[in-house]
């Protein structure tokens, strides 16, 4: 059998093609060019009423470096999501920029975040840099997804105000770690194991008309948009047969 040079260049094309998708499949150093502005207010930190249900929760995690996000919302679906965003002035920008995690949704001047005022100041150097950057209001950033960490702590629900026992459950869940989406939530009644599936109200919560009486299990659908690759993830704690409404309940579960 021959192999001819046509056949020698069309195989190393099609290796090279191969190669190309499989580095823009699993390409962990992309970054998104956009831009960023910040909302400043009295404390430096987020806002307690923010579109993804947050509350108070929502002002302080990860330390106030949180954000609001416009087409990154994706309905809710992006809340809880965390990025490293880096503004690109190198006369005032730091190399690694900031991690905020996603807790609003907004929009400004052609922008994809509008960061806390504490998280758009760690983008730069020094503490004159900041200042030279809140000066701009506007910045040119570039961004990628990371996963989220929260060392020491575990996925927590915590019941809203709203909820009313036995006959309307509303939860939000907080401390979403890893760098996939909770794209679905059943609550199962873990007596007889009937499960059922919940609809998203806003944001990062979830609420169920008529719920199970009993013990209950929030489990979470944990996706990357590669349904192979979906996992669902079963909490070790159990919310209790008598939850209340404001309670905060431990899963005892983390998520790499």
């Amino acid at each position: 059998m021959s192999f001819s040079l046509q056949n020698f260049l069309h195989l190393s094309i099609c290796l090279l093609l191969l190669i190309s998708f499989a580095n823009a499949q699993n390409c962990s150093d992309c970054f998104v060019h956009s831009r960023a502005s910040y909302y400043p207010n009295s404390d430096e930190h987020g806002t307690d009423h923010g579109a993804c249900g947050f509350g108070a929760f929502g002002a302080t995690v990860n330390g106030g470096d949180v954000s609001t996000a416009s087409e990154l919302y994706r309905d809710g679906v992006g809340c809880g999501a965390c990025y490293q965003v880096k503004c690109t002035n190198s006369d005032y920008c730091s190399d690694n920029g900031v991690t905020v995690v996603i807790t609003d949704q907004g929009s400004g001047d052609h922008t994809d975040f509008i960061l806390s005022e504490h998280a758009f100041s760690k983008m730069a150097q020094t503490t004159d840099a900041a200042a030279s950057l809140r000066s701009l209001g506007v910045v040119d950033i570039e961004y990628q997804r990371i996963s989220c960490s929260y060392p020491g702590k575990n996925i927590t629900f915590k019941i809203d105000e709203s909820s009313n026992y036995p006959s309307y459950l509303a939860f939000a869940i907080y401390y979403q770690q890893g760098e996939k989406d909770i794209t679905a939530v059943q609550l199962c009644e873990t007596q007889t194991f009937t499960c059922k599936l919940l609809q998203r109200d806003h944001g990062a919560v979830w609420t169920s008309t008529s719920p199970p009486s009993g013990p209950l299990s929030i489990r979470m659908l944990f996706s990357d948009g590669d349904y192979a690759d979906d996992t669902w993830v079963v909490p070790v704690n159990n919310i209790p047969q008598d939850w209340k409404s404001g309670a905060i309940y431990d899963s005892g579960v983390q998520v790499n």
